[in-house]
């Protein structure tokens, strides 16, 4: 783990072309929901970025504050793409838009980005 002070405030912006490629970044499990970031940018544990996402079939954008909770490095096992984990810091409207979104989908057995 780094001893450098996180990043603050840095701005993401995130395109989810579809309700596939929702799902694969999705994280439900943690508390007030996440997405998975693919990029090989390097972040930190506890760095704290605002992301700005495009929604599958919505125009307006989805701006949220977030924390990075994971990191997948480069070249991790099993082919794993490089990201990370950001959860969202609100308590709801991000992730009740991407519920909403995935609704029926949320319990499926297919693989995603993250489990």
């Amino acid at each position: 783990m780094s001893s450098e002070k996180p990043n603050r405030g840095e701005l993401l912006n995130i395109k989810f072309e579809d309700r596939d490629s929702l799902y694969l970044a999705y994280m439900p499990f943690i508390k007030n929901g996440g997405v998975f970031v693919q990029t090989s940018n390097l972040y930190n544990i506890g760095d704290e970025i605002f992301l700005v996402m495009i929604l599958p079939d919505e125009t307006e954008k989805t701006p949220t504050a977030c924390r990075v909770v994971w990191l997948t490095p480069k070249g991790a096992q099993n082919n794993k793409k490089p990201g990370m984990g950001v959860q969202f810091c609100d308590k709801g409207i991000a992730r009740s838009k991407i519920e909403n979104i995935l609704a029926g989908a949320l319990n499926s057995e297919h693989p995603t980005y993250t489990m």
